[in-house]
């Protein structure tokens, strides 16, 4: 039950089996001394030793899950409010909320603002299985909207860099020079439309020339950047692969809603900087399965899509990933590893080196705050570790699954700190 409680809810820990043992080190000598502590995972109850698997997807385990999103909107926050190593005067520089959409690979089912219904004259509710499906499958085009997604990632470093072109312009400097007075930040991360199509939420920010430390120039304003993001965006498009005869090349949709984040809550409709911490939080832990009903994990074989439960549009989106992924022409798209994700093979989160602190810095002070919550009482003394673990399966057994659920959470798995 121990063993169980400290996996914190994970309901599919890794087993690993081997050995740890901690001997106490002259720091002056160098010797190796008594031994410790020692642990061997063949006397443990279970077998093996199980540590979480910590995985982001919340179909695969809610509690990992959880806590992924909670370290994006600890990210997040501290590159709009300071703290974790970044100063609370970020909170003053130009800082905006951009929402970049794909371009549309032909009509579906969906809830228009501007007319009472769809096109197909149905009025749809908020969790009709039909909205984001093609209203005309036969000539909705599944190769463009898999090499989309394929290509989304690349097309957002192209957006970058005609991004800081477009405030050098603004400012009235070359793009070397810009370096000189101001840098762009960011962080963002990739949400699916029900169409099964990527789009991207960021933040991005003008700093000073040595990022969050530093005030950025008296001309860097939300406007100014907002105007460049527009600029950027409408500039930005890479070549893709010809298919058929035909040349694709990939551009973001004509949707782009940027907004001024503020710190407070000033008016009616004001976006404020915890507002978008926990709307890009939420979405971290989300993917194509929880969008469009498709797969949280790799297809190994294409005959599996006709046992899994999928919708049609889905299994469509998923079809034509994998039939690309044959072509030799398209092998450094690897769209067959990435079949389940609909082509996209960029990280679902991902920022830029000064925005803020990193998800590695956060998970390390996690280590150490559980760490400290079992010390041992040779903890003050320096120790030299020996360990060798490998890879023993995945999962819990039917005997270990009844009692992790008869468990209380364990102390810190809902509210650890990462502070």
């Amino acid at each position: 039950m121990r063993q169980l409680s400290g996996l914190g809810g994970c309901t599919n820990p890794v087993r690993l089996d081997g050995h740890r043992t901690e001997h106490a080190l002259d720091t002056v000598t160098g010797e190796i001394g008594r031994v410790l502590h020692h642990l061997d995972s063949a006397r443990l109850p279970v077998g093996s030793l199980l540590v979480r698997c910590n995985n982001r997807r919340a179909t695969r385990c809610a509690a990992c899950a959880e806590v992924y999103r909670r370290d994006t909107f600890h990210l997040i926050t501290s590159g709009l409010t300071g703290g974790k190593g970044t100063p609370e005067t970020v909170a003053r520089h130009p800082r905006v909320f951009a929402t970049f959409t794909a371009p549309g690979f032909g009509p579906v089912h969906n809830r228009p603002s501007g007319r009472p219904a769809c096109r197909c004259g149905i009025t749809h509710a908020p969790e009709d299985p039909a909205l984001g499906t093609p209203l005309k499958p036969e000539s909705y085009d599944y190769d463009a909207a898999v090499l989309w997604n394929a290509h989304a990632g690349l097309l957002w470093r192209r957006f970058t860099i005609h991004l800081r072109r477009a405030i050098a312009l603004a400012a009235g400097l070359t793009q070397r020079d810009l370096a000189a007075h101001a840098r762009v930040s960011f962080a963002k991360v990739a949400e699916y439309q029900r169409r099964g199509a990527v789009h991207f939420h960021a933040v991005i920010r003008l700093d000073g020339p040595d990022g969050s430390h530093t005030a950025p120039p008296p001309w860097a304003t939300p406007g100014l950047l907002t105007d460049a993001i527009r600029t950027a965006a409408a500039k930005a498009r890479i070549p893709g692969p010809t298919l058929n005869g035909r040349a694709h090349s990939f551009a973001f949709g004509r949707q782009l809603d940027i907004r001024t984040i503020h710190s407070a809550d000033l008016s009616t409709g004001t976006l404020t900087d915890r507002a978008v911490a926990a709307y890009i939080a939420k979405y971290a832990a989300k993917g194509a399965e929880i969008a469009t009903g498709a797969l949280d994990r790799p297809l190994k074989f294409a005959a599996e899509l006709a046992h899994l439960d999928l919708t049609d549009h889905a299994r469509q989106l998923i079809r034509t990933a994998w039939t690309l992924g044959a072509r030799t022409d398209l092998a450094h798209l690897r769209l067959r590893a990435w079949a389940h994700m609909l082509g996209f093979r960029g990280h679902f989160s991902t920022k830029s080196r000064t925005y803020s602190t990193t998800l590695g810095t956060l998970r390390h002070a996690r280590t150490q705050w559980r760490q400290a919550q079992n010390t041992p009482e040779h903890s003050e003394q320096t120790t030299y570790v020996l360990a060798h673990w490998a890879y023993a399966g995945t999962g819990l057994t039917p005997t270990e699954t009844w009692l992790a659920a008869s468990l209380e959470p364990a102390p810190g798995a809902e509210g650890e700190p990462t502070r």
